[in-house]
């Protein structure tokens, strides 16, 4: 079997552990990691690993589309709707892993094979991704009414992105615990 092409847009945190993580797939063979800052780690570690590198963001991607058949987008929200757009023209598939909620939410847990069509697939948020299949566990047992999560994140592991992310996190996992999970009523924002 052929493994699909895939890259990364994003060079944090999130984009570095996620190539270690493709690396190590019978099915998908990373093949570029697209960032903004030159100097970052995570496409020093690209190139190391022999993976073609762009530091001009999604426009040197552009350049050579054929690099990668699926990309997985580890950016910003506001990012994200730009890149689903150019990306889309393209005919590449994305897998959204920030909290832009432009395509259809997955939960592979929940909703696994439901959206394998769509070319822009929205995996909510980290704490979506680890509450949601809970919530939905206990709404095909009993109603729930409401649900929250209460999420934290060391600040040394927080990026621009993620920081840039906050309250748009907020927002998309507590859609994604009503829609998705079941709850009846979405989470309100609790600031402390």
């Amino acid at each position: 079997m052929n493994k699909v092409k895939v890259g990364i847009i994003g060079s944090g945190n999130i984009g570095t552990d996620l190539m270690y993580k493709i690396e190590k797939s019978d099915v998908l063979e990373m093949s570029t990691m697209i960032g903004i800052d030159p100097d970052s780690e995570g496409l020093k570690r690209a190139k190391t690993r022999g993976y073609t590198a762009f530091s001009n963001g999604i426009e040197g991607f552009l350049q050579h589309p054929e690099l990668a058949d699926i990309l997985f987008d580890a950016t910003t929200a506001k990012a994200h709707d730009y890149h689903n757009q150019v990306l889309g023209k393209l005919g590449k598939q994305v897998i959204d892993l920030t909290p832009a909620a432009i395509g259809p939410f997955a939960v592979p847990a929940v909703n696994l094979t439901e959206h394998l069509d769509q070319p822009n697939v929205n995996m909510i948020t980290c704490g979506g991704q680890a509450t949601i299949p809970i919530v939905h566990a206990i709404c095909r047992v009993v109603s729930v009414e409401y649900a929250e999560i209460v999420a934290t994140i060391a600040s040394k592991s927080a990026g621009p992105g993620t920081r840039a992310n906050i309250d748009v996190f907020t927002r998309t996992t507590a859609r994604g615990i009503e829609v998705i999970g079941g709850a009846r009523k979405k989470a309100r924002r609790l600031l402390s």
